[in-house]
């Protein structure tokens, strides 16, 4: 099964608006990206001008869902995947890392901005084996997200939940914390999480991105480490646990010394 490839439609591009910036569009923009606008340059440049930093913490969290997917998808043994706050399709993406370990396996892509939405269409095939959909839904809304989702997976199997820098998406702690413990709920023992998102100990961060909230982009809330080791309550861990990103299971030749912790992230399984 494949992704419809036709060209994106009129009517998504329409409801695109180019004059304010987006997170998943200045994201592309620091990955090195050509999906992306002025206004998201200009927003990108001013927050990399405060946080120099930001662009390898954008690489970091892509290498470190690269790392996390293969293991799932090899030593774990995971067949779903549910990767929600995807972002614009750019080089190893989820489908590709599972698939290329796993061509059997389904992944379903969750996003709420029209232009992932319009390049998704286009960009994320599958295996013949496999499966690959996008879902047009927002986190806020786990229940519309579950529901679409069981179209392509099998709630009733392991499913591996994909939360890349997207929970600071949800201005309150609390309710995160629940979004995630329902998603997590709705899927059978043996199913993962594999989450990651900045800290709020970095004042350089803490700057940039104060000055983001205030540029008209939607807002992102940074967390304590204590918090982010939250989400996983409940979960068995695996090692190293809830580490600097480069720190989780580092490939040999891109090990190395960490400077000042700008994220965190881990692996857990549901018991």
């Amino acid at each position: 099964m494949t992704q419809d490839s036709s060209a994106p439609s009129k009517a998504a591009f329409a409801k695109i608006d180019s004059t304010v910036p987006h997170s998943a569009r200045i994201w592309n923009y620091w990955l090195g990206g050509k999906d992306n606008y002025p206004v998201d340059h200009e927003a990108g440049d001013a927050f990399r001008e405060v946080f120099s930093g930001i662009t390898d913490l954008a690489r970091d969290s892509r290498a470190f869902l690269g790392r996390a997917v293969r293991h799932l998808a090899g030593e774990a043994g995971i067949r779903q995947f549910l990767d929600i706050g995807t972002g614009l399709p750019t080089v190893d993406n989820t489908h590709e890392i599972a698939q290329g370990v796993a061509p059997e396996a389904r992944i379903v892509y969750v996003d709420n901005d029209p232009l992932v939405l319009a390049h998704a269409r286009v960009l994320l095939t599958s295996t013949p084996e496999g499966a690959t959909a996008y879902v047009d839904a927002d986190l806020h809304d786990p229940g519309t997200v579950l529901r679409e989702a069981s179209r392509t997976l099998d709630l009733t199997r392991p499913v591996a939940l994909t939360l890349m820098q997207v929970s600071g998406h949800i201005a309150d702690y609390d309710e995160a914390r629940r979004i995630v413990d329902a998603l997590m709920a709705a899927f059978p023992s043996g199913s993962y999480l594999a989450f990651n998102d900045s800290v709020d100990t970095n004042k350089a961060n803490v700057e940039a991105t104060r000055l983001y909230n205030e540029s008209g982009a939607a807002p992102y809330h940074l967390r304590s480490p204590q918090q982010l080791a939250g989400f996983f309550d409940g979960l068995e861990l695996l090692d190293p646990g809830v580490v600097p990103l480069t720190d989780w299971r580092p490939d040999p030749a891109t090990a190395g010394a960490v400077g000042e912790v700008i994220a965190l992230g881990g692996v857990a399984r549901k018991p």
